[in-house]
């Protein structure tokens, strides 16, 4: 086939498959970053090599859309190719770990061969792709011979010699089928290995820099004379977007170098950057059950559409040993991967827990897989706030369901994340007391069980299933203090450490949150005296006050759940993340909302105040009293009303009396 140059296409919705991926999302940032005007869709089912964090620096543009699923499900695919009116498909999701590929061969085929399948077939029904590039590998030649100084072309026979690159090789002709007997626009790439910040440490330079950063000893496999090219991946973030741009479509590129290293050299330069000795650092272990020798690839053709290499290897390595340095737990545990020999069973199923999470995903593949982007699973049904987040999420037509399991029974969790399988977990469960909070100072023991071990339970199946959980926490964990004065307006920031122990409930409270500062997957709303339009609720905090015979009158930070819970739905759908001081900004006090209550409710309505130590008589756990600083709230929200105005427009002026 004649080579033409192809006119400048520009996409306008473009899906990218396995986004948060090592190669994927250096392309994802660099095309949001330099094309404001494209919209980008970003699909992966966050399996163990893929991130979320890769994809901080897309967050905050709003053309930038973050969809967890997996490409084998054809209702989701086909459902984002027309709800986004997808006009272009960059597909980098794939399985491409070669060691792994000789243990767990199938997954291979489901998620490279199969998975594309369903992507194609996609495009084929939907009618709406004008162009679907296909990332591939250089394996798929097969292995290069050492003596010539010819690499191959595109043209060249593709002669795959192990699971991961035959799946590959299938999955092009996949393509390559798609593009001669449907005209679907396609272009195949094929790639030398890439290396930089944000990859998997089981590919080879991750994983030595991180042995050497340990002090561990560098595994070579046979005697490292296997030869292989590097490419740093700005250089192949770069190449991509030239070939989105200027590609030729039913053409293949070769994205290479001619720069080509042993695996001994590499280790090599890995221990001179750490001034390791060599003959120490470097130990030999036994080879691959078939380990090709060298891959060697022509690259002219994409150089002639404008493409060049640009990054030294001595620079390259050096920035991206300098990023592991500071990035050391951007991964969280790796040990696994850094054996001589990983297994994927090692690395994603650290547990039984988190097998059977895994398992039960690939193999109960159904009609209940739904198409929705979004699907809550909701503990708390029998509770104010999880009561009023299932009528959130009917009124928005976002598919949930609740939980059934007991929190303190991990095993009952894991059961309604495999009957379920929701993209978020809101946690709105917990014991706050019956009638109050003194139910907690004598029944302790019930309190540990669902606020500590409760949480926590949920908290970690989540985290082993890739899972945000949205946990409504309180705010009564502080009090007034001489850094926080009443009425001065200086509240308790979301990093500040809780200092109220007065109650039990509130120091399981503290106790648990900070726990869960540990994990990342966790979303913590700080709620604080909730309100809402129902005052016929008795939870409700101004029908409580309401029926008091006596009541205190001390400013404070509180919830209108009315204005605040919408919020909380949409800080599930941006994927917030970290400790949330989820209250209106400002204070206000028991007599101001009492004054509103008698202005709009019942005019006659009278109370009486009383001091804390007349208060501390008649109730047995002291009360927290605090105001919080929403400042971060009101950033991500601009739009959220004070504590006082909220409280008018979603409470008193709909249950005004005429």
């Amino acid at each position: 086939m004649t080579s033409h140059p192809a006119p400048y296409y520009q996409p306008r919705n473009l899906l990218i498959t396995g986004a948060a991926g090592f190669i994927a999302s250096h392309v994802t940032n660099r095309l949001i970053k330099n094309y404001p005007g494209y919209k980008i869709v970003a699909l992966d089912k966050l399996d163990y090599c893929s991130n979320l964090k890769n994809l901080a620096p897309c967050r905050s543009s709003p053309n930038f859309k973050f969809v967890k699923g997996d490409i084998a499900s054809a209702d989701l695919v086909n459902h984002l190719l027309i709800a986004e009116d997808i006009d272009t498909i960059m597909h980098f999701a794939a399985q491409t770990h070669v060691d792994n590929s000789f243990g767990n061969s199938f997954e291979f085929t489901t998620n490279n061969i199969y998975g594309t399948h369903v992507l194609l077939e996609a495009c084929k029904v939907t009618k709406r792709i004008r162009r679907f590039i296909h990332v591939s590998t250089d394996e798929v030649y097969g292995e290069t011979d050492m003596e010539t100084d010819i690499g191959n072309p595109e043209a060249s026979q593709l002669l795959p010699t192990n699971p991961y690159s035959a799946t590959k090789a299938g999955a092009e002709m996949l393509v390559m089928a798609y593009n001669r007997s449907y005209g679907l626009p396609t272009i195949t790439t094929r790639g030398n290995n890439v290396y930089g910040p944000n990859q998997f440490p089981e590919k080879l330079i991750p994983k030595f820099i991180l042995l050497a950063m340990k002090g561990e000893q560098l595994p070579i496999h046979g005697n490292g004379s296997n030869v292989r090219s590097y490419l740093h991946c700005d250089d192949v973030a770069e190449a991509f977007d030239v070939i989105l741009h200027k590609g030729v479509i039913g053409h293949v590129y070769n994205i290479g170098t001619k720069k080509e290293r042993r695996v001994l050299d590499v280790a090599e330069d890995i221990c001179k950057l750490f001034g390791l000795d060599t003959e120490k650092a470097i130990k030999f272990v036994q080879d691959r059950p078939f380990n090709d020798q060298r891959y060697f690839l022509d690259d002219q053709k994409l150089k002639k559409l404008g493409w060049q290499e640009t990054t030294p290897w001595t620079e390259g390595l050096k920035m991206t040993m300098d990023w592991y340095i500071k990035n050391p737990q951007w991964w969280g545990d790796v040990s696994a991967a850094l054996h001589p020999h990983p297994r994927i069973s090692l690395i994603v199923h650290a547990n039984d827990d988190a097998w059977l999470l895994e398992n039960a995903r690939l193999s109960n593949e159904d009609e209940n897989n739904k198409s929705s982007e979004l699907k809550f699973l909701i503990y708390g049904r029998t509770g104010w706030i999880g009561g009023l987040l299932g009528k959130l999420c009917d009124n928005q037509s976002i598919n949930f369901e609740y939980g059934t399991g007991r929190l303190q029974d991990r095993r009952s969790i894991m059961d309604d994340v495999m009957r379920v399988r929701p993209t978020h977990v809101l946690n709105a469960a917990g014991v706050t007391g019956r009638p109050n909070v003194d139910w907690c100072e004598s029944h302790k023991v019930e309190t540990i069980r669902t606020n500590v071990v409760g949480t926590l339970n949920l908290a970690d199946v989540c985290k082993d299933n890739n899972l945000l959980m949205i946990n409504f926490a309180t705010g009564c964990i502080f009090e007034y203090d001489k850094e926080h004065p009443q009425g001065s307006g200086i509240g308790f920031k979301e990093e500040d450490e809780p200092n109220f122990t007065g109650s039990f409930y509130s120091k399981t409270k503290a106790m648990v949150e900070d726990l869960l500062k540990e994990y990342e997957n966790v979303c913590t709303l700080r709620v604080r005296m909730p309100i809402s339009s129902d005052l016929s609720n008795p939870r409700n905090f101004i029908t409580k006050i309401s029926r008091y015979s006596k009541v205190v009158n001390i400013p404070n930070s509180m919830t209108v759940l009315d204005e605040l819970l919408p919020i909380s739905i949409e800080m599930a759908k941006r994927n917030c993340r970290g400790i949330w001081n989820f209250t209106n900004p400002g204070v206000i006090s028991h007599n101001e909302i009492l004054e509103l209550y008698k202005k709009y409710i019942e005019p006659g309505f009278k109370w009486v105040n009383f001091n804390l130590e007349e208060q501390a008589k008649v109730i047995v756990a002291a009360r927290s009293n605090n105001e919080l600083d929403a400042a971060k709230l009101k950033k991500e929200f601009p739009d959220m009303l004070s504590i006082k105005d909220s409280i008018i427009k979603y409470v008193f002026e709909p249950n005004k009396k005429t």
